[in-house]
């Protein structure tokens, strides 16, 4: 394969929404391809690109898979992706180094929330793309009714190119509608044989749909229908493959995957329809320092520019990055740059991968993907490139995490074992963060699911030896004061045998805006207090902010101003200054009514139609506000805001809801007040906690 040609590459995508066999497919691909010597099946456990142990025991794809393969002289690079909302950010990982797309569809389910995910993603890079309904063995299997729906939601771009031979357990073969031939499937394999005369009047109908949108890829083509009334099957395919390209058409393939049926012809498909690397336009970048502004061509002729999308650390191994070349060679010894990091670094081994197998090759050309380790400062999404010709890609843009838990280690002493793990749990999955919460004095983890969390603490386990219990994260509440207060004084005086301490004080509290944080004035006159100790006025009125008033949580979103004072020439000091203004401040805000506030999340919800009746229900129930709601294809997106206090857990309720058909994305909107029995019932807990 070192001797690979560009021109001669695929590199394909499998993405769907969880549980339409991706992973299935893709085993049964390699089988065909002769890259593996069995099938390997996901229920067994031993499939090649399910091979971490939290898949294998999950029976679910958790991170992106790399294989490769060859099929009718060329070179297929296949990367599986996950299903599940939880890991979706392998998928975008995923979409920002392939040239085409297989979109997976479940002969019974059809088009799902995943698919139209997927679908989204598939667009925003302009991904040629093939759509395989899977599971046609199934005995509910709809191959028209799944057409029809992939039409109407994923549009009309969409066309079948076969039609199945019989249904359920009786589907047997595929008539190809471009060479208008019959193929029947056995042993993997599938022969040759006309087309059955019972469908010979409905294959002429599809094929005449086909053939229309064949011909409205070309003007050549197109002036050649209108004349003779249709194409042959290499003009057809020709057309095809131009419009699949350029995205005006979208094939539709069938098959069953877990009985390997339909894969070889899937694999023609590939091949035959979907574009090699310098098919695509060029890659567009930045200017690296000392370099242009521009795009690249995706050929080995210009210089080397790739993408490091995906690092996993391996034991024994170290860090293994995930690369794909766009443009020019990479060559292991190579002396390159790090663009995103504005720093060199030098190539040691590189691997072509296949699942947890790794073979050791010489070079990667323009398409190709492959693996490099032991890379110094490299991250997920950072650009490698020539030195003489430097250039940036954008970053990836990976979703924001939207549930957070705390942990606490179960071994005292493990604090930086775990904080050292996290951090590298977070170089291998960026949508996963980790951060030490001052305000709620907690170490909250988060990611984009109750099982990506569970996955991550796993790992954590697995692969760094310790070991945390989750506990349900504090809400960082807030105070604030409800109205004005004009004058609030308090005096520190101690007096000791030697020098005493004096401070006196009189602030004035005002309350701002939501959201406008704090500002401290000076209204000094007359040189009541001397101004250097007004920051010391400040710094007591700001330590007791941060304790608050009446729980454990800060105060905001108000103004204080000292206005008044006196001072002891000998006895006053700093630190006396500083106790007086933050009994001032405590006494002042007991005066202007102190109130709770809470964190109020934007929520957007992402459902079928059937169960939106129930989602809002349930919204409603947690305090939450529905703004409004959109229609994406067959999905309702409602809009709410609910409190952070009532989200939590809310992926497994949602899950449950909808038969895990729903998803749900969520960021921090405002603070407002908490309604008072709930904040009563908080700060009774805060105080009894303050008093334990």
């Amino acid at each position: 394969m070192s001797d690979t040609r560009t021109e001669q590459l695929r590199n394909v995508g499998l993405m769907a929404h969880g549980g339409a066999g991706k992973t299935t497919l893709a085993e049964a691909m390699l089988f065909n391809a002769k890259a593996s010597t069995r099938l390997g099946r996901v229920d067994d456990g031993n499939a090649i690109m399910d091979s971490d142990p939290d898949e294998m025991e999950r029976k679910i794809s958790i991170s992106l898979a790399l294989a490769h393969a060859s099929w009718k002289n060329h070179e297929l690079h296949i990367v599986d992706t996950p299903g599940y909302a939880d890991f979706i950010g392998d998928v975008v990982s995923a979409v920002r180094v392939l040239d085409g797309a297989i979109i997976v569809v479940d002969a019974t389910a059809g088009v799902e929330v995943g698919t139209e995910r997927v679908w989204k993603y598939a667009d925003e890079q302009s991904l040629p793309r093939l759509i395989f309904v899977n599971k046609m063995k199934k005995d509910n299997a709809d191959f028209s009714r799944i057409v029809e729906m992939a039409r109407e939601e994923l549009g009309r771009a969409v066309t079948p190119i076969q039609l199945p031979i019989g249904k359920g357990d009786g589907f047997k073969g595929v008539i190809d509608l471009i060479k208008m031939k019959a193929y029947l499937f056995g042993d993997g394999k599938s022969e040759e044989q006309e087309i059955p005369s019972e469908m010979s009047d409905a294959a002429r109908q599809a094929r005449e749909t086909l053939v229309e949108s064949v011909a409205e890829t070309d003007d050549a083509l197109t002036e050649k229908y209108l004349e003779e009334g249709d194409l042959s099957a290499e003009e057809a395919e020709k057309g095809l493959r131009a419009g699949t390209i350029n995205g005006s058409i979208v094939p539709l393939l069938c098959g069953d995957a877990y009985a390997n049926q339909g894969v070889e012809k899937l694999l023609d498909g590939i091949v035959d329809l979907l574009p090699s690397p310098p098919d695509r336009p060029p890659i567009e970048g930045s200017a690296g320092e000392g370099g242009s502004t521009g795009g690249r061509e995706r050929t080995e002729a210009e210089p080397l520019s790739a993408l490091i999308f995906k690092t996993v650390t391996e034991p024994h191994v170290g860090e293994l990055s995930f690369v794909r070349v766009f443009s020019g060679i990479l060559e292991a010894g190579m002396e390159l740059m790090n663009t995103t990091q504005s720093s060199g670094l030098k190539t040691n081994q590189i691997y072509l991968v296949r699942g947890k197998e790794r073979k050791e090759t010489v070079k990667l050309v323009a398409g190709q993907m492959g693996a490099l380790v032991k890379l110094k400062d490299v991250r997920t999404g950072d650009t490698l490139a020539a030195k003489s010709h430097p250039i940036i890609f954008p970053p990836i843009d990976f979703p924001e995490p939207n549930i957070s838990v705390a942990i606490v280690p179960k071994t005292k002493g493990d604090e930086e074992k775990v904080m050292a793990g996290l951090a590298r749990l977070h170089e291998e999955d960026p949508t996963f963060s980790s951060r030490y919460d001052r305000d709620v004095k907690q170490m909250l983890i988060s990611g984009l699911g109750e099982l990506h969390l569970e996955v991550i603490v796993n790992r954590l386990k697995r692969k760094f030896g310790v070991e945390v219990d989750l506990v349900k994260p504090r809400i960082p509440y807030r105070e604030t004061i409800r109205r004005k207060v004009e004058r609030v004084e308090a005096k520190f005086k101690k007096q000791t045998g030697g020098r005493g301490q004096y401070g006196h004080v009189f602030l004035r509290l005002e309350p701002l805006e939501r959201g406008a944080g704090f500002e401290f004035g000076d209204e000094i006159f007359g040189g009541a207090i001397p101004g250097k100790y007004v920051p010391a006025v400040q710094k007591g009125v700001e330590e007791a902010m941060r304790e608050g008033v009446i729980s454990n949580f800060p105060v905001v979103d108000l103004k204080a101003v000292v206005i008044d004072g006196s001072f002891h020439p000998v006895d006053s000091s700093d630190i006396a200054f500083k106790v007086a203004g933050s009994l001032a401040f405590k006494k002042g805000a007991q005066e202007a009514g102190i109130i709770l506030l809470e964190p109020i999340m934007d929520v957007e919800v992402t459902v079928p139609e059937e169960y939106m009746g129930e989602v809002i229900g349930d919204l409603n129930s947690r305090r939450g506000r529905i703004l409004g709601m959109d229609t994406e294809g067959h999905l309702q997106k409602i809009r709410a805001t609910v409190p952070q206090a009532e989200m939590y857990k809310y992926s497994t309720n949602l899950r449950s809801m909808t038969q895990g058909k729903g998803m749900y994305a969520m960021r921090f909107s405002r603070y407002e007040e908490v309604p008072r029995e709930t904040a009563e019932k908080v700060i009774a807990e805060e105080q009894a906690e303050k008093e334990a």
